[in-house]
């Protein structure tokens, strides 16, 4: 459930967001720079769905744990139920969040930005904290926990006594499907550490530099790393899919069926019954 909400919401960022800044840089309607109100709106809807993904394999690294866990009681936190309640509460955590972009972002000089100053200064490390150091932090965290409780688990696959058969009870064999969520999952977080670094990375100069003299050149530059860094951004969630289809056989055989199902099953093949008389 966690990769479905997730997919939604990176579908929403990439049709959104993306078409915004080729609408900007590509064909040069300068919407989002001219008109207050389409900035403001613009960029309160795009740290919402980036920040929604983000934490949404955040929380499917916990579920992971909590599923790979000998612990029971850790195992029943893993349930669709408390599932559903996390993404939704998900969802309008970061909605309230970055109610702070309407109140503080404005058009300087053409160019929709953060107001400049303590607030901007506050928001750069804010943005380098919440997407830059405590999300892989946390990924890397649950994924090696993760892998631990796969690893003991595995170790419980042998001939045992039957006085042991109570303790073998304590480490439960994941199944293979919870095997092969877990590997799109590791796979999902090399992707997203590997192609949203470079974005906070950014900002920590940018936070650095913000009150150097800076020449034209120099500032053509910093105006080509920025756009890139969010082009890696939009570039993560366009792999997903090929992440998943990927690193999963489990993926691809219910993807195949649902085109089957979908698509070749509106185009059925009439067969014409012989005349056997």
């Amino acid at each position: 459930m966690y990769f479905l909400a997730s997919s939604i919401s990176q579908f929403l960022t990439f049709n959104f967001a993306l078409l915004t800044r080729m609408l900007q840089y590509g064909y040069t309607i300068q919407t989002v720079n001219t008109v207050v109100w389409f900035c403001k709106i613009r960029y309160y809807l795009f740290y919402i769905f980036v920040a929604i993904p983000r934490y949404l394999i955040i929380l499917a690294s916990i579920d992971r744990y909590l599923a790979s866990s000998s612990d029971i009681q850790r195992r029943q936190w893993s349930t669709p139920k408390i599932a559903i309640r996390l993404i939704i509460g998900n969802v309008l955590f970061w909605c309230v969040i970055y109610i702070q972009i309407p109140i503080f972002y404005e058009i300087h000089n053409g160019d929709c930005s953060f107001r400049k100053g303590v607030y901007g200064i506050f928001f750069c490390i804010y943005l380098l904290i919440e997407s830059g150091i405590f999300p892989p932090l946390m990924m890397i965290i649950f994924g090696l926990l993760t892998l631990n409780n796969i690893r003991r688990s595995k170790r419980t696959i042998r001939p045992l006594p039957i006085v042991d058969i109570i303790q073998l009870s304590q480490f439960p064999v994941m199944s293979r499907k919870d095997l092969l969520i877990s590997k799109m999952l590791f796979n999902q977080i090399c992707l997203w550490i590997i192609l949203n670094m470079f974005n906070p990375c950014y900002l920590l100069y940018r936070t650095i530099t913000i009150y150097d003299n800076k020449s034209s050149l120099r500032l053509t530059v910093e105006l080509f790393l920025n756009n890139m860094s969010y082009y890696f951004i939009y570039l993560e969630f366009s792999l997903t899919f090929f992440v998943y289809t990927l690193s999963s056989p489990l993926f691809r055989r219910e993807f195949k069926k649902l085109i089957r199902k979908k698509l070749l099953h509106r185009f059925p093949i009439n067969m014409i019954p012989r005349n056997t008389t």
